[in-house]
């Protein structure tokens, strides 16, 4: 398909020379181009990961020297 696009003079004699330099054409970049940013808006952005900070030191009386089994029964206890 054919269209029109405006392109700051600046960005279209950068990719010019880009496609000139690599051997290829501008319509070959401008694709590759498209391509990247539609695969990089088509991931889902996982939420920013937040570190929980606590107080005190480390594990209560009734976990310490307790296996992950253990700890983890607890954390996942109310869940079903």
């Amino acid at each position: 398909m054919k269209t029109t696009i405006e392109l700051p003079d600046d960005i279209l004699d950068r990719a010019k020379a880009v496609a000139r330099r690599e051997n290829s054409t501008l319509r070959a970049l401008i694709e590759e181009g498209l391509r990247l940013a539609l695969r990089a808006r088509s991931r889902k952005r996982a939420a920013p990961f937040v570190v929980q900070a606590f107080q005190g030191d480390g594990l209560t009386p009734e976990f310490a020297g307790a296996g992950w089994d253990k700890v983890r029964d607890e954390i996942y206890r109310d869940r079903g």
